[in-house]
């Protein structure tokens, strides 16, 4: 197995983390410095010198521009070998690297090292990550604990899936669970410990302009929602104007609009499936259509007479039926090749930490990771009997 680690501007719990776990036997340690300049080349030196094969970009590229070098690098070196990522800032214990290990040997695409966020969390920490999954749960359906992750296994055969997917930076990640939950790739999360240090001040994650991602389809669903709004003002008035008959203009304009919220939603806000068949999507979205018009009219009288405003009845009904209609478009109107509801995802425990190196690493016996307060000189010639001579590799 290798543990591939992405790295800018580290402190020494890079070095901490990588003498843990070269102390496995069997296990491979890649590490990519992402342009940390002179100022942090010592570190990398002491990776380098206990056993870790180093890739230096020159210029700072981003996380997921390192990634994609360490995922090329790993299968023109080591082809067949799973692989798991994990950050250098010191969230990842070398146990918890082992367990998601060991979870990919259960066979899926993606497996997940996923926080609960329990404990002593820093608030931008806890609302990002709640915000983040809630928000991906309602694009994808898919739910994933923890969206923000660092800590992944990948089996050697999704690593070309992997350097296809676009993004270089912190968007990457996100991108490749929304590629996973599009493609209904089958993913594990295997729940790990909680560790921030310092209140997370080495992150170089942006909670809010990295999760972007997300909101894009949700936007794209309120700008056609909005689009079909305004066709049906315009075809309303316009029809009262050349009729002068109200109820054959108000039945005109909600054909007409709901013809262009239809098409637009099927051949560009749900089609990154592919666009569903006509005959499949339109039924269900008449059908939808019905619904959400009765559920308008019970919801808005149940909240008047409960509230006794016209106004708030309103505005509840509309982002309730916004986001329900939302949800039904996108897991079974416009579901696309794919079996509407269809999630393969799951959360898991994962064995003991020794079968995880013990599955990766062949016939070798695999031992825990030791505690990184050893001495220094034993965890030097520990790493020395077990680890080939380091590699430092300049791309």
């Amino acid at each position: 197995m290798i543990v591939l680690i992405p790295s800018y501007e580290p402190d020494i719990r890079l070095v901490r983390l990588v003498e843990s776990l070269r102390m496995v036997r069997g296990l491979r340690v890649l590490v990519v410095d992402d342009g940390s300049g002179p100022a942090y080349a010592a570190h990398f030196a002491a990776v380098a010198a206990l056993g870790a094969t180093v890739l230096v970009h020159e210029v700072n590229r981003g996380k997921g521009a390192a990634l994609k070098t360490g995922f090329s690098h790993a299968l023109a070196t080591w082809p067949g070998e799973s692989l798991v990522c994990a950050d250098s800032d010191g969230q990842h214990a070398p146990a918890d690297i082992l367990r998601v290990g060991e979870a990919i040997a259960e066979g899926p695409d993606v497996v997940l090292g996923v926080r609960r966020f329990t404990g002593r969390v820093p608030l931008r920490s806890r609302i990002g990550n709640d915000l983040t999954r809630r928000l991906f749960a309602l694009a994808t359906g898919v739910p994933i604990i923890d969206t923000q992750t660092g800590l992944r296994g990948y089996p050697s055969r999704v690593l070309p899936w992997l350097l296809d997917i676009p993004g270089d930076r912190f968007d990457y990640e996100l991108r490749t669970l929304l590629a996973a939950a599009r493609e209904r790739r089958s993913t594990v999360q295997v729940e790990i410990e909680t560790i921030y240090l310092d209140d997370n001040a080495s992150s170089h994650f942006r909670p809010v302009r990295d999760s972007a991602l997300i909101y894009r389809q949700l936007a794209a669903f309120a700008a056609s929602s909005l689009l079909g709004f305004t066709v049906d003002v315009v075809v309303l008035a316009l029809a009262i104007w050349l009729s002068g008959n109200l109820v054959a203009s108000v039945v005109a304009a909600r054909l007409v609009s709901a013809s262009v919220n239809y098409t637009v939603n099927r051949r560009f806000v749900f089609a990154a499936d592919g666009v569903a068949s006509t005959r499949a999507s339109l039924p269900r979205y008449a059908a939808l259509a019905a619904v959400i018009l009765g559920a308008n009219v019970l919801l808005m009288q149940g909240l008047v007479a409960v509230t006794g405003s016209t106004v708030i009845a309103k505005v509840v009904t509309e982002v309730t039926l916004f986001v329900l209609s939302y949800g039904v478009q996108r897991t079974l109107v416009f579901a696309g090749g794919r079996r509407p509801g269809q999630c393969g995802c799951r959360l898991t425990r994962a064995r003991s930490c020794s079968t995880a190196a013990a599955a990766s690493s062949g016939p070798n016996t695999a031992e825990p990771a030791t505690k990184t307060s050893a001495p220094a000189s034993a965890h030097a010639s520990m790493v020395a009997a077990l680890t080939p001579p380091s590699t430092w590799i300049h791309t």
